[in-house]
């Protein structure tokens, strides 16, 4: 048995999400019928994280185990060629040590969230970015973000849904800055609740836009109730950017 990483590359557009579902298409079930095509074998994948409905991935980190001998740049090959039409492709494939695991093994996890602010409509950034028309002032949604860096009690930025066993978590980064038209959040951290971003980035933009003082982004975490989020921004504009291991240069 080897155990292969795998580096993914995806358009969650068409997907309920990386881990599989009963209702829907999933990233996971995709790679994992890939892989039964390669090798006749019923394989699981494994990921450093999860994302929901319509969140992209620019390097996520996975792993499967293979009894067949294959190596890594055929698997990968074989793979990606199993995939087609699926916008999903493995951009690497290395042999890893049995104790090595995509998320267990994982020490930080970083994502970006894309705003495009501008009127126009967006055609070749559709289901890629979220489309904010009103100006946003990218240096106050800054400000207002570091209030967020640190170890915090996240519970108004965490999913009711969230199955993590604390809402404590320490944000490493959160970084706004602005590219022409577009607006990029980048979010760092050990791990993330679930829908953490989307609300951090929500009520950026409540800020941005002057609906929310700066200050408010710290009075909604301080008071550790999600009725206080002001706004859950769409999965759209979310990408897994990186995850990172020990030893890693």
């Amino acid at each position: 048995m080897t155990r292969f990483a795998l580096t993914l590359e995806f358009d969650g557009t068409p997907f309920m999400g990386l881990q599989r579902q009963s209702h829907g298409p999933s990233v996971q079930q995709a790679v994992e019928e890939a892989a039964l095509a390669v090798t006749g074998e019923e394989v699981r994948l494994h990921s450093a994280g999860r994302t929901d409905t319509g969140v992209h991935a620019l390097a996520m980190r996975s792993h499967l185990d293979i009894e067949k001998s294959i190596e890594p740049f055929r698997l990968m090959e074989a793979l990606n060629a199993h995939l087609r039409p699926d916008p999903i492709a493995v951009t690497h494939c290395e042999v890893v040590p049995d104790d090595w695991h995509a998320r267990f093994s994982c020490i930080g996890r970083s994502y970006v969230y894309r705003i495009v602010n501008r009127r126009a409509p967006l055609t070749l950034d559709l289901n890629r970015a979220w489309q904010v028309a009103q100006p946003l002032d990218e240096n106050a949604m800054h400000r207002a973000a570091q209030a967020l860096v640190g170890s915090h009690d996240f519970t108004t930025f965490r999913s009711v849904h969230c199955q993590a066993e604390s809402p404590v978590k320490t944000l490493d980064r959160l970084d706004v800055e602005r590219i022409g038209e577009e607006i990029r959040i980048h979010a760092a951290a050990r791990s993330f609740l679930h829908h953490q971003v989307r609300s951090m980035v929500g009520c950026l933009k409540l800020v941005g836009q002057g609906a929310w003082r700066e200050e408010q982004v710290a009075e909604a975490l301080a008071a550790r109730d999600r009725q206080e989020l002001g706004l859950n921004a769409p999965p759209n504009g979310l990408y897994f950017v990186e995850a990172i291991y020990p030893g890693a240069s």
